[in-house]
């Protein structure tokens, strides 16, 4: 086991690596590009743009560049290009209001994902599968930002139709834990309905698959009870890819992917950081971002096979 946790680490070590290296050479060769330019601004001269280039360290070799950019990051010393704010200490602000905003929305999706799955296994082929599958359907095909858009005009706001929700922002969960709630219940909803729909297919799949294992006809010949089987047989073993899926998801969503939901009910977490940073094509924030989430990717993964081992004993770990 810890040998192939040391494996693990420095695999991820190096997917790090690779992926600045990646987001570093695309944001350096796209037209438009170069930071020097971007900050001189379009009335600038040539002087100013070698000056600003040379004071960036962007005049060295490419090589240079990257592995200066990743050593301020790592350092702490990485700041904006845009308004030179530290990128770890604004991306360590956002990162309480990102975590809030995920584990929220992973555990609403997570618990309706089972019992819809769930359900959905127990009622095949009758009408409640049918309706259940529709709804699941009609969930994965809404997009994030039209939803967020729609909740907030009927129920956010003074402006909102019904106005049962404060329109956006954020209070933290230290200064009012009521507060707190109340403001992210609707972006919780609004990130978790995508995964919700997916969540129950998925599990609802693996259910009907497992209950022909042998194992399972093993248990109902020891006149287990249907529940019984259903709970601790079958869904345990059913959980495995659900977990994979978790994994990742709640670290991509925890490393930006909820920029979009962040972004529509103005939250200021790391999405919204991310958000801001692509449309001022500001490289360094964007490195930090990036790594950030790949971080929490390559940890999460590792944690899901982990898991793999509770969950069946017969998943070894060497």
């Amino acid at each position: 086991m810890g040998a192939y946790i040391i494996r693990r680490i420095f695999g991820m070590l190096l997917v790090l690596l690779a992926v600045s290296f990646i987001v570093y050479l695309i944001f350096i060769v796209i037209p438009g590009g170069d930071p020097a330019q971007r900050i001189a601004g379009k009335v600038a001269t040539p002087g100013n743009i070698r000056a600003i280039r040379h004071s960036l360290g962007l005049d060295q070799n490419f090589i240079f560049q990257w592995w200066h950019m990743l050593t301020l990051l790592f350092t702490a010393k990485l700041k904006s290009y845009a308004n030179q704010t530290n990128v770890v200490d604004q991306i360590k602000q956002g990162l309480p209001i990102t975590f809030s905003l995920s584990i929220g929305a992973a555990i609403i999706w997570m618990g309706f994902g089972i019992l819809v799955g769930l359900i959905s296994a127990v009622k095949a082929g009758r009408l409640s599968d049918r309706v259940i599958t529709a709804l699941a359907l009609i969930g994965i095909s809404l997009p994030v930002a039209w939803l967020g858009l729609v909740l907030r005009y009927f129920f956010a706001g003074e402006q909102g139709t019904l106005a049962w929700f404060p329109d956006g922002g954020y209070v933290a969960l230290t200064q009012n834990p009521v507060q707190w709630f109340y403001h992210l219940l609707l972006p919780w909803f609004t990130l978790a309905v995508l995964f919700i729909g997916f969540y129950g297919r998925v599990l609802r799949s693996n259910i009907l698959d497992t209950i022909n294992e042998d194992f399972v006809r093993t248990a109902k010949a020891k006149g287990l009870t249907t529940r019984r089987i259903l709970v601790k047989h079958v869904l345990r073993a059913s959980l495995i890819p659900i977990v994979t899926l978790f994994g990742l998801d709640f670290a991509s969503v925890l490393g930006g992917g909820a920029i979009i939901t962040e972004t529509v009910y103005q939250i200021h977490g790391v999405g919204w950081y991310a958000a801001q940073s692509i449309g001022s094509q500001d490289l360094p924030p964007l490195m930090g971002v990036t790594l950030f989430g790949a971080m929490f990717i390559v940890v999460f993964t590792l944690l899901v096979d982990l898991a793999y081992a509770w969950l069946d004993p017969r998943i070894r770990l060497t």
